[in-house]
């Protein structure tokens, strides 16, 4: 799960972030951290639509190779 301060720091940033769902990239979703609380995180996706995701997920900046979510840590 990401943590506070990972989330604080996109937000600050304004870093275009990558949330990983599953294995499949077409499913992945692009967007700014705009707010987020214990189990949720809102992303404002190009668009300019916001999307509630779980914290679950697998976030990383959209500058990096895309990580497999099966091979991170739970």
């Amino acid at each position: 799960m990401i943590t506070e301060e990972q989330l604080d720091a996109f937000r600050q940033s304004g870093e275009t972030v990558r949330i990983v769902r599953d294995e499949l990239e077409s499913n992945d979703v692009s967007g700014i951290v705009v707010a987020w609380d214990d189990s949720s995180v809102m992303i404002r996706k190009p668009s300019r639509k916001v999307v509630k995701l779980s914290r679950t997920y697998l976030y990383q900046p959209a500058t990096e190779q895309r990580r497999s979510p099966l091979s991170e840590p739970t």
